[in-house]
């Protein structure tokens, strides 16, 4: 998008308020890997959990028309957020491209989890490059033909993966779903527990909790679009955060994916000292990597000629990252511990800690506003990195007794 006409106004309009929105109305189902890694072990517990991807999925899809094509956006965006008045259509125009986004994005998920679950994690890994080849061909088109503004190639590429990546997600599913007696607990090294049958009932008691969690966490992100907004610097600050987060989101990864696996892997004998050594070396190698970025000028090549930022935006970036140098670790510790209590079942330990990282977010964001003096984009990267410390904290609080042994229950909630 730094690349194609109106580049400032694209990532303001993206960072600042289409991903923003696109996050937090998908938020109640981005669980739903973990949900289905946790639970959809056969054939029926995998039809409970798809049943309520299809209805929760449908029903934001709905709160995505409403707020992408009536007045609703005007109100969010301009009353709420307070995007500048350049930034309002071109992110109306993108809101209204991403819709495809939610449904796409709990369909992949939830046959991702069943896919992790039966040891197909390859699986995903080919997902994701199927993801990445059609981002960056519907890119290149854009980059090559010049003729589009790059919010609306911006989305256009993103809505284009999501939708390739399920399509894939449910043809890669398939082979696991047809197979005789379809349980993933029947594979080698898999210790089998005892679990009444799922039921909707059941599912939702044991996901309500979860469905908390990604949308608390996400009110954060217009939250810090809005914050800026009121800072010095808005407008820059808007349209450098989408790279700056985008490229420590990256660094961030493999630590997302660690949640699932400590789920999964839970289940086979002594396996805590081993994930235990694995998230020490993981969060070592991440926060290396993002010193490596803000020490070094690699930081400032990729700010600059990776994401063709212009110099002022580029050295504001670079000054941020220094800020969310803890996020690295912070990520593969929240994973860690979130985790543990996932595979026990106490999902309402999960939500409790995104309760803490949102006052310890906003906390931050709110002393920016009041202060004024500094440019919004270092009190957003401030509060990420002081809520992600925060919810790490009450995570390793909540789940001391699982990690001193304590015996947990095998059988759905």
């Amino acid at each position: 998008m730094a690349r194609l006409p109106h580049a400032t106004v694209s990532l303001a309009a993206y960072g600042g308020v289409v991903f923003p929105l696109s996050l937090l109305i998908e938020s109640p189902i981005l669980m739903l890997l973990t949900a289905s890694t946790a639970l959809a072990r056969d054939g029926p517990s995998y039809r409970v959990v798809r049943r309520f991807m299809f209805t929760a999925a449908s029903l934001l899809t709905v709160l995505h028309v409403l707020l992408a094509f009536t007045p609703l956006f005007d109100v969010v965006a301009g009353g709420l957020i307070g995007v500048p008045e350049p930034v309002r259509e071109p992110a109306r125009t993108g809101l209204r491209i991403m819709l495809p986004w939610t449904l796409s994005i709990a369909y992949r998920r939830t046959q991702q989890g069943v896919l992790i679950r039966s040891r197909r994690a390859r699986s995903v890994t080919w997902g994701t490059l199927v993801r990445l080849s059609t981002l960056g061909s519907v890119l290149w088109l854009g980059l090559a033909v010049q003729a589009w503004p790059g919010i609306v190639v911006g989305t256009v590429a993103v809505a284009c993966s999501v939708m390739a990546e399920a399509v894939f997600a449910g043809l890669a599913v398939r082979p696991v779903l047809r197979s005789p007696g379809y349980d993933a607990h029947a594979a080698p090294g898999w210790t089998p527990a005892e679990a009444p049958p799922l039921t909707m009932p059941r599912f939702i008691r044991f996901y309500t909790p979860l469905s908390l969690t990604p949308l608390l966490n996400f009110i954060a992100l217009p939250l810090s679009a809005a914050a800026m907004s009121r800072m010095p610097n808005a407008l820059e600050s808007l349209a450098a955060w989408p790279v700056l987060a985008g490229c420590v989101f990256t660094v961030r990864s493999p630590g997302f994916a660690f949640n699932e696996v400590v789920v999964a892997l839970m289940e086979r004998a002594r396996a805590l000292p081993v994930l235990r050594r694995f998230a020490w070396g993981l969060s070592a190698l991440a926060t290396l990597a993002l010193l490596a970025l803000a020490a070094t000028p690699a930081g400032r090549l990729w700010f600059e000629r990776g994401s063709a930022l212009p110099a002022g935006l580029a050295e504001l970036a670079g000054r941020g990252l220094w800020l969310l140098l803890p996020m690295g670790a912070v990520t593969v510790w929240q994973s860690f511990h979130q985790g543990l209590l996932v595979h026990a079942h106490r999902t309402r330990a999960v939500t409790e800690s995104m309760l803490v990282l949102l006052v310890a977010h906003v906390t931050a964001l709110g002393v920016g506003v009041a202060w004024r003096s500094v440019p919004g984009l270092m009190f957003a990267a401030l509060a990420l990195t002081a809520g992600g410390v925060a919810q790490v904290a009450w995570l390793a609080h909540r789940s001391r007794p699982l990690r001193r042994g304590e015996p947990t229950p095998a059988a759905t909630p």
